[in-house]
């Protein structure tokens, strides 16, 4: 029994992608704060670009041992409000694991002044933090942290300046 030749090539349904916009009017379900992210801020100097970058790391505080993870964070700037929408793990490749938490670095130019940092999750939990940037005195200052008024808001991130991890252009003097 021959098989019958198809009229038209049947569509195959694509999957859906969450949007990052989603996650923020996103109403969580109830449950207890526990901490699971880490957000830090510091100045680094790129070596091989000359650039000047104001870092913020999302690592988080479960250390992985089989694989070395990446925190994949979708990023929404609206002037001096930040909005780090944490998506999910994606696996690094690396021939040598090793115990570490996984981590996103994310790089930006130029910041001066106050800025607000939300970090999201998926399932539409917010903590936020107000930092202070001044490079011309080469610190950072956490003005303060705290939980935005919302519907079974949870604490699920800390934030904090790492000044341990700092770097400027070198002195050629």
């Amino acid at each position: 029994m021959p098989l019958r030749k198809p009229k038209s090539i049947p569509k195959i349904p694509k999957t859906r992608k969450k949007k990052a916009h989603t996650a923020l009017s996103a109403i969580p379900l109830k449950k207890p704060d526990k901490l699971e992210y880490i957000c830090k801020a510091y100045y680094m100097f790129d070596e091989k670009i000359k650039k000047q970058f104001c870092v913020f790391a999302i690592e988080t505080l479960v250390e992985f041992t089989s694989f070395a993870y990446e925190i994949s964070v979708e990023v929404i700037r609206e002037k001096n409000i930040f909005y780090f929408i944490v998506t999910g793990l994606k696996a690094k490749m690396d021939a040598v694991p090793t115990v570490q938490p996984a981590s996103k670095e994310l790089l930006f130019e130029d910041l001066v002044g106050n800025y607000v940092v939300n970090v999201v999750k998926q399932d539409g939990a917010i903590n936020t933090a107000d930092y202070k940037f001044n490079i011309y005195k080469k610190e950072i200052t956490l003005v303060k942290e705290y939980k935005p008024k919302k519907k079974n808001n949870r604490h699920f991130c800390s934030f904090e300046v790492a000044e341990d991890k700092f770097s400027f252009v070198p002195d050629l003097t």
